[in-house]
């Protein structure tokens, strides 16, 4: 069997028009995303912030395609906002901007990791942290979520476990595609959310 990075739905591929991002292949590239790094939380070994990331993440997925299927005119996700501001509604609009801001977390903290060769996982997870949720935390969480990030697994078990027997090199290549498309995507929502007064990421 391949592996899954090899045929799961890119951000690269996310279609991009006048109208926004088209919310079909968003999803579609938003589920294999978290589905690439695998159910890690049921394993033997504890991936700490990536369990807690995976269902933060998820959750929003199904808010915002929940949100869509219920206005399946909207075909982009500004549309599906700038159409739940009309009905002076805010349900979809919450949890786009919730799962921007994860998808924003984990790609700056991928995107360190391969700007970043020598630093462990954990190191590039903690300054992505720093930057994009430190701020909306509480002390407590805060505290918590320090100790899930310290659980993250070393680089090479990473790469071990995500490239599923396929070169790391060759992971790798398709990962920065992957994140490029993503960074794209998440910059062009951030500005359109905040400076529409839709919700800060």
């Amino acid at each position: 069997m391949a592996p899954y990075f090899r045929t799961a739905k890119s951000f690269a591929d996310v279609s991009i028009s006048e109208n926004g991002v088209d919310i079909a292949s968003f999803l579609h590239a938003s589920d294999d995303f978290v589905n690439m790094f695998g159910d890690w939380t049921s394993t033997q070994m504890s991936f700490g912030v990536f369990g807690f990331v995976q269902n933060d993440l998820r959750s929003n997925i199904g808010g915002v395609r929940a949100k869509h299927q219920a206005t399946p005119s909207s075909t982009t996700l500004e549309q599906l906002v700038t159409t739940e501001a009309k009905e002076h509604q805010r349900q979809g609009t919450a949890c786009l901007v919730r799962l921007i801001r994860g998808l924003y977390f984990t790609c700056q903290a991928l995107q360190e990791m391969q700007r970043d060769r020598s630093a462990e996982l954990h190191v590039c997870f903690k300054r992505s942290y720093d930057v994009v949720l430190r701020h909306h935390h509480t002390f407590i969480i805060r505290s918590v979520v320090t100790v899930a990030i310290r659980a993250v697994p070393h680089r090479h078990d990473f790469y071990n476990r995500v490239s599923q027997g396929a070169p790391h090199d060759e992971f790798d290549t398709e990962l920065e595609k992957w994140l490029v498309g993503l960074d794209t995507i998440v910059t062009r929502m951030r500005q359109f959310l905040e400076q529409g007064g839709y919700g800060k990421v």
